[in-house]
Parts: C-alpha cells; sequence; structure tokens
C-alpha cells in the first residue's frame, strides 16, 4: 500500500508510545487480527483489520492473523479461506498465520495447572442452572454445589470428560474466582465444555473445547502479542482476561487489552448470525451477494478496497461507539472511482431513435476521452448511426416543467456528437411511446453548433447496429430502517422486500465486452459498475453520481 497511515490523535497509539517509552516489552510492538471462521468478513471487521495492522506498521511492529476457532458446531474451511482472501484484497499481508487450535494441548495443560493451583472446579450442572446461579447486576450468584470438590477430584474428572467419558453438556470447567464479583464475567466462568463437533483442523481429535475467554489470552500470550486490540464489547472481558494471565506461569510478558469503538454504519446489520440466516433463508444469493456487507458483497460490488482502507482511517478510533451514515462511505467509494474509472456509453432502459435525415448506411465514429479526470487514460473510437439508443427517461411525450431533455420540437445535444430535434413520437395501442424519430444537424459534429445557439441538456447514448446487450442490478439499501430494529428488536423485520431490480436488455457500447472482473467503469450519467465474475455482460451498481452524503452535510447531518 502506498498511503500514509496516520496516527494522530489516536489514543491506541498514545498508549503504544508511551510503553515503548517506558521499555514495556523492550520497544516491541505486536499485534493480532484474531477473528472466528464462523462467516464472511463485514465492513465492521475492515475497521478491526485496520486499526490492527496501522498499529503495528506505525511502530515498527508486525501484525500476525488467528483464527479463533473454538467452537466446531460453527467453524468451516470455507470461512477460513474466504476471510485470507479478505484480508488480502483489503491489502494486508499477516506476518504469520496461527490457529487457537494449535494451543488445545497447551490450554489444557495450562486447565490442569489452575486445578491443581485450586483455581478451577468441574461442574455437573447443566448450562441453565449454571446461568440462573449466576445471579445479576446487583443480585449475588449462588456458588455451585460442586465449587468445593479437592483438587484430585476435579483433575479425574477433567481428564475424563477429556477420554468422552461423559456425554454433550453433562458437565463443564469453571474457573474459581468470585460468584459474588460485581463484573458478572469473573462470577466463575466456563473454561471448557463437552462438544463433540467435527473440527476442521483437529478433527475428532478432542470433546472438551476452550471458550473464548479462556483460550483468547493464552493464545496472545503464547505468539507474544504486546497489544491486544478488540472492540468496546470487551471492556467487561478485560478483568477475565487479565485473571486468567496472572494465574499461570507464563515464560514472556503479559499482553495488555486495549478496547475501541467498533464500526456500525446506518441501514446496515453485522451480525452474523443475523447474515447467515439471510444466506440460508435464500434472502440474498450467498456470503458474496452485492447488498450484503461483507468484504467479499462489496468487492462484488465494485467497492475498491483503497477506498475502504481510507474511510476506517477516517473515521479513527475512539472509546465510544457511534454508527455512521452509509452515505459517508458510499461519499469514499465515489471519490475514489472519480479519479480511476474508466468511463462508457450505456442506456439501461432503451428507446429508440431514429434520425431520418442521416445518410443511408453511414457510419462514423468520434474520439471520447476514457476518463476527463485522467488525460493517461487516453481516448477510444466510439460508433454513431442513424440509429440510436438513449434512455426511456430521457423523452417525454408531454414534458413537466423544467424537462429540459427530449421531447417533440425540442433540440438535444447527445454527447460528443451532434445536436438532434425530435419530430415525431411513435406509441404502441396502449400510448407508450416505442420509437422517436429525429433529425440532425451536420454541422454541429462534436457537439457544438457554429452559429453559438446552446441547448440546455445533454444526454448519452448508444449506436443500435454496434450496441451489445447486458443484464444489469440495481441495488437499494437491504435495510429500511437507519436503525434496523430500532422498532421491533429484530433488525430483520426491516428488510428491503426491493433492494434489488435486475434489468435486461440494456444496450452498451461495444467497450464494454472487454471490462475484466475486479474493474469498475462509469456508465455516464447513471453511476459506477462492476462487472460481475462469473456472468458474461451482468453488471452490478456499485454508487450512484449523486454524493448524497454532501447533501447530508448541507441539511446539517440529517
Amino acid at each position: 500500500m502506498s498511503e500514509t497511515v496516520s496516527s494522530a490523535g489516536d489514543f491506541i497509539n498514545e498508549i503504544v508510545r508511551a510503553d515503548n517509552a517506558a521499555g514495556t516489552y523492550s520497544g516491541r510492538v505486536q499485534t493480532r487480527f484474531p477473528p472466528e471462521p464462523n462467516g464472511y468478513l463485514h465492513i465492521g471487521h475492515a475497521k478491526a483489520i485496520t486499526v490492527d495492522f496501522d498499529t503495528a506498521a506505525n511502530h515498527g511492529g508486525v501484525c500476525n492473523l488467528r483464527f479463533d476457532d473454538t467452537n466446531p458446531d460453527t467453524e468451516d474451511t470455507e470461512f477460513v479461506d474466504s476471510i485470507l482472501g479478505d484480508i488480502q484484497w483489503l491489502g494486508f499481508q499477516p506476518n504469520e498465520i496461527f490457529y487457537a487450535s494449535d494451543y488445545f494441548e497447551q490450554l489444557y495443560q495450562w486447565a490442569e495447572y489452575l486445578i491443581g493451583e485450586g483455581k478451577a472446579y468441574v461442574d455437573d450442572q447443566d448450562g441453565e442452572t449454571i446461568s440462573a446461579q449466576r445471579g445479576g447486576y446487583g443480585k449475588p450468584g449462588i456458588e455451585s454445589p460442586f465449587r468445593n470438590r479437592d483438587a484430585a477430584e476435579n483433575l479425574d474428572l477433567f481428564r475424563r470428560m477429556r477420554a468422552g467419558e461423559f456425554p454433550d453438556g453433562s458437565r463443564v470447567l469453571r474457573a474459581k474466582i468470585d460468584m459474588n464479583a460485581e463484573n458478572m464475567q469473573l462470577r466463575d466462568p466456563v473454561l471448557y465444555r463437552i462438544r463433540r463437533g467435527h473440527h476442521h483442523r483437529t478433527h475428532d481429535a478432542w470433546v472438551i473445547y476452550p471458550t473464548y475467554d479462556w483460550a483468547h489470552g493464552q493464545s496472545d500470550a503464547v505468539e507474544g502479542v504486546t497489544h491486544s486490540l478488540c472492540t468496546l464489547e470487551f471492556v467487561s472481558h478485560r478483568p477475565l482476561y487479565q485473571w486468567c494471565l496472572d494465574q499461570l506461569p507464563l515464560l514472556g510478558d503479559k499482553p495488555k487489552q486495549i478496547e475501541f469503538a467498533r464500526l456500525e454504519l446506518t441501514c446496515t446489520v453485522t451480525s452474523k448470525r443475523r447474515l447467515a440466516k439471510l444466506v440460508a433463508d435464500g434472502v440474498v444469493d450467498g456470503w458474496d451477494d452485492p447488498r450484503m456487507p461483507t468484504l467479499s458483497g462489496l468487492r462484488k460490488r465494485g467497492y475498491p478496497a483503497s477506498a475502504i482502507r481510507t474511510f476506517c482511517r477516517a473515521m479513527g478510533v475512539s472509546k465510544t461507539n457511534s454508527r455512521q451514515a452509509i452515505e459517508e462511505l458510499e461519499a469514499y467509494v465515489r471519490r475514489d472511482l472519480n479519479a480511476t474509472a474508466q468511463r462508457r456509453m450505456a442506456v439501461l432502459r432503451p428507446l429508440k431513435v431514429t434520425i431520418t435525415n442521416w445518410p443511408a448506411g453511414q457510419v462514423e465514429h468520434f474520439e471520447v476521452a476514457n476518463n476527463p479526470e485522467n488525460p493517461d487514460d487516453g481516448t477510444r473510437q466510439v460508433a454513431f448511426s442513424g440509429e440510436l439508443w438513449i434512455e426511456r427517461e430521457d423523452f417525454a411525450l408531454e414534458p413537466p416543467p423544467k424537462f429540459f431533455r427530449l421531447s417533440v420540437g425540442r433540440e438535444v445535444r447527445l454527447r460528443g456528437a451532434y445536436f438532434i430535434t425530435a419530430t415525431e413520437a411513435i406509441t404502441d395501442e396502449s400510448g407508450e411511446v416505442v420509437e422517436v424519430l429525429a433529425t440532425y444537424d451536420p454541422q454541429t459534429r462534436g457537439g457544438n453548433a457554429p452559429d453559438g445557439r446552446k441547448v440546455k441538456s445533454t444526454m448519452h447514448w448508444v449506436s443500435a447496429p454496434h450496441a451489445v446487450e447486458a443484464s444489469v442490478a440495481l441495488y437499494d439499501r437491504l435495510f429500511t430502517a437507519a436503525l434496523p430494529g430500532e422498532a421491533t428488536g429484530e433488525p430483520l423485520d426491516d428488510l428491503n422486500p426491493n433492494s434489488r431490480e435486475l434489468l435486461t436488455g440494456c444496450q452498451m457500447e461495444a467497450a464494454l465486452t472487454e471490462t475484466v472482473p475486479g474493474q469498475v467503469v462509469q456508465f455516464e450519467r447513471l453511476g459506477y459498475f462492476a462487472p460481475d465474475p462469473d456472468k458474461s455482460m451482468y453488471f452490478h451498481r456499485t454508487v450512484g453520481l449523486r454524493d448524497e452524503w454532501a447533501a447530508i452535510q448541507k441539511r446539517g447531518g440529517k
């Protein structure tokens, strides 16, 4: 990546700088991005990835990728592969790749150590009973009747749990901390549970699995992480994170957990459970559906990785959760694409225009700029004939006030070509316009009149004999509410049933057949579009041309 990584005003970088100045960790900085491979990464993860990798880069350190794969029931190699691909696409390269499952034996041995120290015990109660006994805020917990078993009995039971002697859910290993702690995380949390799931890496070698809270901090310690960066929902877990590390005979330094606000967007849901339901129920066409907030979905839709990185950095890091307007992210995408996207002409809802005074069989070619923002992108030849396609909305049989596009008797400019004047509209039996007859002024080649007369509209077009047909998917918000679920408590209640419109029979200039997957082009006057990686001549609209974020800012952010 060539862009500058800024750390100004970043409280995380201030903490790291202070640690380095004090000689903590001997000036070494190591972070990690630790996803659970139970789904695809989404836009919220992009913020965490950027923070993790940038923090290390700002201080000459390294950032690793660790898969926190401690739940065999929900994890899969499909998700592992997608996460690896998404991180690389986003523009980051982990120093090393680890798995929490690499440490299963070490975690187990440390659990036996806790038991021997009288700081962990096997509980025979079911999960519902254990949960009820934890109490609540202002309400003391109830100690398990098995809490004071002696170490020898606990160790025997724990080893038999590992050996598979007991059914799933019949016993757990719990830390012995404080059932009256104000922090609920410290009320004898579960460290191990019996779960006969097939693990994507260890297969069937284990029937007991560590919980996230037991595996996370110790995995950080094993790897030598110095600053364990996570989002604010883990603030309450920090005392437990520290407690677990404090009980063990670690050989190296204890990592420091630091929390920052996660990224949330309006009209968006990032709960992996709910996203998985959208996929399972067929509401969307998979995790990479362009309507999804997953990185694979955004990539398929045409979002540049550079725009996402810039957006995440611009949001900065804070200690207070907030929700950003999705229009702001789109503004970054639009700004990026405006500088890089090639311009092309495409007609999504075609209406035929026949130029009646055009010489029969004549074809002309016009030199058109590929990108006015970048002269180095050069020009291309666009064919022009007497039969054209224009957008249906660019003609009005009875033009309303302030309609300056084509209507009978009105002259308009065709982009880079000629002035034309509509002379007649041909309608079908229902009264719908099916063809427009027009004349052209040969003296206006290139789009300018020698007599200096002006027109109020410039329209795009495609030569009908030279056009290629395509399909285009137009997208609206996947959720209708700015805060999905705010009214009912269930975000999926606010799903937009009209989030996608598929247009077929679109007419496009032939140059669009050369568009390759990963390339985004601007359809002039219509927006930015990305070709589907698997379907020929099928385009997804990335964003429109109108800067909705700028309009929101002018209205005072409302």
